[in-house]
């Protein structure tokens, strides 16, 4: 059984910095992508970031551009999120996710993600 285990967010001021880690567990990975997603209150699931296990592809929304750095410790069994330069429209519960990696052109859709973790919450404040 795959688990998801997010760790690692809170309160923190606008332009600081959080590290959020994600724990994977159940099955290999090694054609897997791993995804993070967050929801603010009100608003629809948004993606953030992705990698694909195998190969460190990655991916990001235009709005973490530059400011957010997806990355994977294969030996860990972990995908990390460096988040800088934070806003207070970064505030969310952010969850990792898990989906086969084909098609590349769903990697952004969070219905196409199999497996979610239990969501850890980042408090931008201004």
């Amino acid at each position: 059984q795959v688990q998801l285990v997010e760790s690692g967010g809170g309160l923190v001021q606008a332009g600081g910095s959080l590290r959020l880690s994600c724990a994977a567990s159940g099955r290999t990975f090694s054609n897997y992508a791993l995804g993070w997603f967050r929801q603010a209150p009100g608003k629809e699931r948004e993606f953030v970031a992705a990698i694909t296990w195998s190969a460190g592809n990655t991916y990001y929304a235009d709005s973490v551009k530059g400011r957010f750095t997806i990355s994977r410790d294969k030996a860990k069994n972990t995908v990390s999120l460096q988040m800088n330069s934070l806003k207070p429209e970064d505030t969310a519960v952010y969850y990792c996710a898990a989906k086969y990696q084909f098609p590349i052109a769903t990697m952004k859709r969070p219905g196409d993600y199999n497996y979610w973790g239990q969501g850890t919450q980042v408090t931008v404040s201004s």
